[in-house]
């Protein structure tokens, strides 16, 4: 109990120890159609998809993909948006235990050529209008032997089928396309439909330790990197999701998908965890698409939403979110990055719900901490580590040196939803895996009750002559102004101080500040070294596709003007 003192902050009806079923995620959707086939699995704009309805289509495309020489152990790539189509793909091709490799939609023709011929994918899902524009020039230098095609409109019911093309064509650039009639190429309704669906199909030999998706991580930091996660990985991870909300209705609740599914956040929890449970999946294809979120929340009364911190503060700005109906939200899970304080009140006051703030990563499946849902919650923190998970503080220069409570230092963690490694990386995997523990790269600290607060990235920590700034920490004093909207901040190298503080601002619309205005602000929240020398307005900050603020961008971006200035 000293070395883990979370647990005497786990709710009652949440068992710090846990004996974990060996169950595929293909098993999951077995055992839910099983017991729930009639629920609803899937909502997306006007069609709705039963868990019985899924399951035929899911095993169709096995069916028709073992017909194109899928088998255990072949790599499928998955690059579609959140669209009822991801769903089948995903299962199908787990269903032959295949390999997944999840790839982002607005991947570059490079992004994508590095990331399929890294993990050897010879089949590939894909949307029509890419098919027809980032692929076409690539193809030949991929190992793809056969590509599925998607369109938007295949999965919607009438009138919208028929209206949407129109729709699609006329946006900048067209959201769809003709698929080429020729060899190696199938659409994926006609694939499905073409098909005979095998029920109760013998699942293959498949060991739990095997892999199950290459996860690959974003690539802000450098070269893009497959993380190898198994069976086991998932699986677990999933099962200690179910242990920590245990009061989740089977079969009842409603997951709102807005995060995309190709992120281990959105994979993971608002999928692979939505099978488990026999929950709904409202789909949302774009999250940028506040309007979209709004509705569906309303029309599909979502009751459990994953998001990001700057997803629920652009709700909280929605105009007229006031009187929109939020009220059949129960609970939120916030991550990838801290949440400010007035942004957790605010969208706890529109919903009723608790926001409950954790952390996860690619290479951890990814969940593993979450504050506890009935018991304390600490804002602020990333809460505890859930059930059968450890983590400490480690000196930065010497992880064998444990800190202690309150002092900064890296975070590693070690549990069953640790991946395996990094994909043909064995100096990589050797850095980030030590003695079991997956070395985070964050910077965080501990609490007296085992609560961890993440304090920032190593690699984004600002060095001012010797004193750590961590940029996390200026942000989040600076959106505590009531005019500020959202805040980056980056380091930036300096002759005499080594580095120096820049900030990057979005104000509230109709807000004005002044550059010495905030200083000022600043001047009284944070100490000295910490303020900002440098202040830019900006109307947006660059975004991944999760929402997460890319810091990277920015300081490529200034030291390229820097450059450029200096020439």
């Amino acid at each position: 109990m000293e070395q883990r003192p979370w647990h005497r902050h786990y709710d009652p009806s949440v068992n710090a120890s846990l004996d974990f079923e060996e169950v595929r995620l293909a098993d999951y959707l077995e055992r839910t159609v099983q017991r729930v086939p009639d629920a609803t699995a899937i909502r997306y704009l006007n069609r709705s998809m039963s868990y019985r309805e899924v399951h035929t289509d899911v095993h169709r495309l096995a069916a028709a993909l073992d017909g194109l020489g899928v088998r255990a152990g072949t790599r499928v790539a998955i690059q579609l948006p959140n669209i009822p189509q991801t769903v089948i793909a995903y299962y199908a091709a787990l269903t032959l235990g295949a390999q997944v490799v999840l790839t982002n939609p607005l991947y570059t023709p490079r992004e994508i050529e590095h990331q399929w011929n890294d993990a050897g994918c010879e089949l590939a899902f894909t949307m029509d209008f890419i098919f027809d524009r980032t692929l076409r020039d690539v193809r030949h230098q991929l190992g793809v032997k056969n590509y599925v095609v998607a369109s938007i409109p295949e999965y919607m019911r009438f009138p919208l089928s028929w209206l949407a093309p129109f729709k699609l064509r006329r946006q900048d650039p067209p959201m769809i396309a003709k698929v080429p009639n020729e060899s190696g190429v199938h659409r994926f309704k006609e694939l499905v439909t073409s098909s005979t669906a095998v029920p109760h199909r013998t699942p293959p030999e498949v060991d739990f330790d095997d892999v199950c998706v290459l996860q690959y991580t974003g690539g802000t930091t450098g070269v893009s990197k497959g993380a190898v996660l198994t069976h086991r990985n998932l699986s677990c991870n999933v099962q200690q999701l179910s242990a920590w909300f245990p009061k989740n209705e089977y079969g009842k609740e409603v997951m709102l998908n807005c995060l995309p599914l190709f992120h281990v956040f959105g994979m993971t929890v608002g999928m692979n965890w939505s099978v488990a449970c026999g929950s709904a999946m409202a789909l949302i294809p774009n999250p940028r698409d506040t309007k979209a979120i709004v509705d569906a929340i309303e029309k599909h009364r979502v009751t459990i939403f994953p998001g990001v911190p700057a997803l629920y503060n652009a709700l909280n700005h929605y105009p007229g979110i006031e009187s929109r109906d939020l009220k059949s939200v129960k609970a939120c899970f916030s991550g990838s990055a801290p949440i400010p304080v007035d942004v957790l009140e605010r969208f706890e006051a529109l919903t009723g719900a608790k926001v409950l703030e954790g952390f996860g990563m690619s290479e951890s499946s990814p969940v593993t901490h979450v504050n506890p849902v009935d018991g304390t919650r600490k804002i602020g923190t990333v809460g505890i580590p859930v059930p059968e998970t450890d983590a400490r503080i480690v000196d930065i220069d010497d992880s064998s040196k444990v800190l202690a409570v309150g002092e900064e230092g890296e975070l590693v963690i070690r549990g069953p939803q640790v991946m395996k490694g990094y994909w043909n990386m064995p100096s990589e995997t050797a850095e980030t895996l030590i003695d079991g523990w997956l070395h985070t790269g964050d910077l965080a600290r501990i609490d007296e009750d085992g609560y961890f607060t993440i304090c920032g990235r190593k690699k984004d920590m600002i060095n001012c002559n010797g004193l750590k700034v961590f940029p996390d920490e200026v942000d989040a004093v600076l959106m505590a102004h009531e005019s500020i909207l959202e805040a980056a901040t980056i380091g930036l190298p300096h002759p005499t101080r080594g580095e120096t503080v820049k900030s990057f601002l979005v104000l509230k619309p109709g807000a004005s500040l002044s550059q010495e205005a905030v200083e000022a602000y600043c001047r009284e929240n944070l100490a000295a070294y910490k303020v900002p020398r440098e202040i830019e307005f900006l109307d947006e900050l660059p975004k991944s596709t999760v929402l997460k603020v890319l810091r990277r961008e920015l300081r490529d971006r200034e030291l390229a003007k820097r450059e450029k200035a200096a020439t």
